[in-house]
């Protein structure tokens, strides 16, 4: 009987339970982002301003507050790309410098220093989104010639690895970091089509397949950024068009619109994201017409207006924020 992706075993040779990831058994590990880094450890790469885009990537610490500290530098300096992570790596793929990029970068969150190569998308794109559980990554979208629909996956603790997922429900690009999971769904919200896009679609990452409509955003909006717990969603900012300071929310297990969460404190577009599973976090973005420094978080069970988390280590946009305590990790 052939094995559904989901399931589980008790490895009686490892002493370990593993889940069955639609490919492979992969091992189920019980441990937390306090035990690897002393908490939550959000890392932002690259960002412009455009076209001088820059390899830095910086961390903080979620469950704390302060300004971000330097992590490293990306092989390949770029904005406009994808971000996902597991509870020990980060995947930084595609954007552009202004070359568009296809190239998959990974870091070790706990630890510091420069990216190492993971392998490829199958075509070179910008202007794509990440979200992951914890073992597989998906990025979605993008601008090649064209507004893309296609979902690509990987598996994160494998280099090289690249395959088809599926199709959004409709080609678009400048999600910016418009993406969030819970560990069974990710969730691909806004963009251009060219047009400004109001449509939330999301997928079953343990599966294969085209995303579902999931339901819309309140307005149409593109570079928006999404954080996650396990259970709640939040877009924060974008242009609709005009910057704005609204962050929405879902609630990733049902189907619905977005509805009203607050504000951040000040209205911008093409901030990248982190997330805790009790904090989101919206790192630097563009308050026309310059690019700022700015760090912003809410709790997630507080709704309400963001306030002030500290300051990135100079003006960003269009950066890319992964974590390893975000929603999609439970």
């Amino acid at each position: 009987m052939a094995v559904k992706a989901g399931a589980l075993r008790f490895n009686t040779d490892s002493n370990k339970l593993e889940l069955y990831d639609g490919n492979q058994w992969t091992q189920i590990v019980a441990t937390s982002p306090e035990a690897q880094t002393g908490g939550a450890r959000g890392v932002v790469s690259g960002g412009g301003p455009a076209p001088a885009q820059v390899s830095q990537i910086q961390y903080i610490n979620i469950d704390s507050t302060g300004d971000a500290i330097n992590f490293g530098n990306l092989i390949t300096s770029r904005a406009h790309h994808g971000a996902c992570a597991s509870r020990t790596r980060g995947l930084y793929a595609g954007g552009q410098n202004p070359t568009v990029h296809s190239s998959i970068e990974l870091v070790t969150i706990a630890s510091t220093g420069s990216s190492a190569s993971f392998g490829n998308l199958t075509t070179a794109t910008r202007q794509l989104v990440g979200c992951s559980n914890s073992t597989r990554g998906l990025f979605g979208g993008g601008l090649t010639s064209v507004f893309e629909d296609t979902i690509e996956y990987v598996t994160i603790a494998s280099t090289g690895t690249i395959g088809d997922f599926g199709d959004l429900t409709v080609a678009r690009a400048n999600m910016s970091s418009g993406s969030l999971a819970s560990p069974t769904r990710g969730v691909f919200a806004g963009g251009l089509q060219p047009g400004d896009s109001d449509v939330i679609d999301f997928v079953t990452i343990s599966t294969l397949g085209n995303a579902a409509d999931f339901g819309n955003l309140v307005a149409g909006n593109h570079g928006t950024g999404g954080c996650s717990n396990s259970t709640t969603g939040l877009f924060g900012g974008g242009n609709v068009p005009g910057n704005t300071n609204v962050i929405q929310k879902i609630i990733i297990s049902t189907l619905g619109n977005a509805v009203d969460f607050g504000d951040l404190t000040q209205a911008r577009y093409g901030a990248a994201t982190c997330s805790s599973s009790t904090r989101a976090v919206w790192f630097g973005g563009e308050a026309a017409p310059l690019q700022v420094n700015t760090i912003d978080y809410v709790q997630f069970a507080n709704k309400g207006n963001a306030v002030d988390f500290g300051d990135a280590l100079g003006n960003r946009q269009l950066s890319a924020g992964c974590s390893n305590g975000h929603g999609g990790l439970g």
